[in-house]
């Protein structure tokens, strides 16, 4: 075993290897399915056991559930275009699974997980919560203060944006693969 990592401390270039495409999917199916099912159940939750509108203490004053639907984005931008919101998570969701293929990294796996979770969970309420079919409003109900009200969905989706920006910022491909800044320009800083 410390030869294993006084030759990992030696040779600190050399490739690790990487996990099975196997296990990638499972890892990206997991959490997709977690984020997906989580979000789906505490809407369940919440419109079963609140009136929309009501406002419950948790861990005040940080923490209230407040059931609202939104028929926009976040902060309710956008609420006479719900359609478009439809298209574009039917859209996200289409190009995360064809970006599977290229999957070769874990922490991908997580984020592009988290995000289709995510995803799906709002694109659900958005084809079948009222008013009407591609035109629902979304169960919205943790509110912060001064920021605003929103589900697990929407937690799976920030928390996925934040992991691909640190993949990226750290040069990390979805493919599993390095890349330096001096890399692609021959060194040269440009």
């Amino acid at each position: 075993m410390t030869d294993e990592i006084a030759a990992d401390a030696a040779h600190p270039a050399s490739p690790r290897p990487r996990p099975r495409r196997a296990v990638l999917l499972s890892l990206f199916a997991g959490l997709a399915a977690f984020a997906y099912i989580f979000d789906q159940l505490t809407k369940l939750w919440v419109t079963s056991t609140m009136v929309e509108g009501e406002r419950v203490p948790v861990l005040p004053p940080l923490l209230h559930w407040y059931f609202i639907r939104n028929s926009g984005a976040a902060f309710s931008i956008g609420e006479n275009v719900t359609w478009i919101f439809t298209i574009i998570m039917v859209a996200v969701s289409v190009a995360i699974l064809f970006q599977l293929r290229r999957l070769g990294s874990a922490w991908w796996a997580v984020a592009l997980g988290l995000l289709f979770g995510g995803a799906t969970g709002n694109l659900t309420d958005r084809l079948f919560r009222e008013p009407s079919f591609a035109m629902g409003h979304v169960v919205d109900f943790i509110q912060l203060p001064n920021f605003a009200i929103f589900n697990i969905a929407d937690s799976a989706v920030v928390s996925s944006v934040v992991i691909i920006c640190l993949l990226t910022l750290r040069g990390i491909g979805l493919d599993g693969s390095r890349h330096s800044a001096g890399k692609h320009d021959g060194g040269k800083n440009v």
